[in-house]
């Protein structure tokens, strides 16, 4: 399939395309020295996720005879997104590369991905029924297949249980109560606060962010199960829903967290100054290692009618080759189904494997804090599947800087909501580039 320039920016932030381009061909270039057999694999992991990764490839080469993997690490954010897209659209794309699922509606429906063959990731092992159906759905378009998921990684809680004990918040197996709404959720923040030495209580950081308070409106707005619809020419949204989680929002905040960035919040519990704090499933492995803490955790907490939690979700992908060498592809398919195998090593991480008998294995049901938390993955609240939507992109920082100004007690909720609108209807209002 032929990818045009049109289809091509469908990849990248809107806006940001050109001032990729060229740190983009030049990673493209070391695609086409490489050899022709060895699998060229690209995701954005670095730090401790890196380190992970790159076990897991050396496990699959090890038990793997013959199969070498070259595994290049690019910056994570816009470039990212634009260096696959135009190494989709140059002829020099990657074997095989992560990729957001929320950002798999920017790709697929742009020619910029190929369709994995179950028939053949089947001889190998790994079957949709294998797979986390939430996640393994989102990576479907027009019939095929077009992204696996490795993983989910839902916005959860972490908490002090003995401090949770004390205020009464936790069961006799230090399992998270329900708050039972709203008002209860606000009435147990009252009553932490005040057993808690350090008088914080729940603590959430967002400010200067450009995702925290979109995880925070996109997990409780979902549970209200109210419209939130992107796919016309202007967005359908409930504007009242919306209204009332921003002034949710602006009380689960305050008033020590209304002006605490993600950085001071994680550094309040892990120096157990605050004894729970909403984050991302990521901070499980540096939590674990706090000194003195009986350590608790649990999906996002139920607010309004139903379960759910943020959850993005990192998938393999095939970036667009025209002419793909059959066993290169074989070979391929048996890499990825290889790291499905692999990943019990991945939730280390904090992450939610996506392979199925991996989170059903023995060893996973004693990983904690991680099973905790695992149910996140059966009620993952989504980014609405918006070609411009998704990790890392423009109009999320929009988004969360419209609902700070509400949050710090410049704007009120309304104004916030009228801002989400007007940035959403923004680029509704641009040519869809499929």
């Amino acid at each position: 399939m032929a990818v045009s320039r049109r289809n091509l920016l469908r990849g990248a932030l809107f806006g940001s395309a050109a001032a990729a381009t060229a740190p983009a061909l030049s990673a493209c270039s070391s695609i086409a020295t490489a050899s022709t057999g060895t699998i060229q694999y690209w995701n954005p992991f670095t730090g401790g996720d890196g380190g992970l990764m790159k076990e897991m490839v050396s496990e699959v080469e090890r038990r793997v005879p013959g199969l070498r993997t070259t595994t290049t690490v690019l910056d994570w954010g816009a470039s990212y997104y634009t260096k696959l897209a135009m190494a989709s659209a140059g002829g020099r794309a990657p074997d095989v590369a992560i990729m957001h699922v929320s950002r798999f509606a920017g790709y697929a429906p742009g020619g910029l991905l190929d369709p994995w063959d179950m028939d053949t990731l089947a001889e190998f092992g790994v079957t949709a029924r294998t797979l986390n159906q939430k996640t393994y759905q989102r990576g479907r378009y027009k019939g095929g297949q077009y992204a696996l998921p490795l993983d989910t990684h839902p916005f959860v809680v972490f908490y002090d249980k003995e401090v949770m004990d004390k205020a009464g918040l936790v069961d006799s197996d230090g399992k998270l109560l329900p708050f039972g709404g709203p008002d209860g959720y606000l009435e147990a923040a009252k009553k932490l606060r005040s057993v808690d030495k350090g008088g914080l209580g729940p603590t959430y950081g967002h400010v200067n962010d450009n995702a925290q308070n979109w995880r925070m409106f996109w997990s409780l707005f979902q549970q209200t199960g109210a419209e939130f619809d992107l796919s016309g020419k202007k967005a359908e949204i409930d504007r009242d829903a919306a209204v009332k989680v921003i002034t949710f929002m602006q009380r689960l905040t305050a008033p020590q967290c209304r002006t605490m960035d993600p950085a001071t919040s994680v550094g309040s519990f892990a120096g157990r100054k605050a004894p729970f704090i909403f984050t991302g499933e990521w901070d499980s492995a540096a939590f674990s290692q706090i000194k003195g803490i009986e350590l608790g955790a649990a999906p996002f907490p139920q607010i309004y009618d139903r379960p759910a939690s943020w959850a993005d979700s990192h998938m393999f992908v095939l970036p667009h080759q025209a002419n793909p060498d059959p066993e290169r592809r074989r070979t391929t398919h048996r890499l990825v189904a290889e790291l499905f195998k692999a990943s019990l090593t991945w939730a280390e991480a904090g992450h939610i494997p996506g392979y199925l008998p991996v989170v059903e294995s023995q060893k996973y049901q004693h990983l904690e804090p991680q099973v905790d938390y695992a149910s996140a993955a059966e009620s993952p609240a989504l980014d609405p599947p918006a070609w411009f939507m998704g990790a890392g992109a423009d109009v999320q920082v929009q988004l969360c800087q419209a609902m700070q100004t509400a949050l710090v007690g410049a704007n009120s909720a309304a104004v916030a909501v009228d801002k989400m609108i007007a940035a959403l209807n923004f680029y509704l209002g641009k040519p869809n580039p499929a």
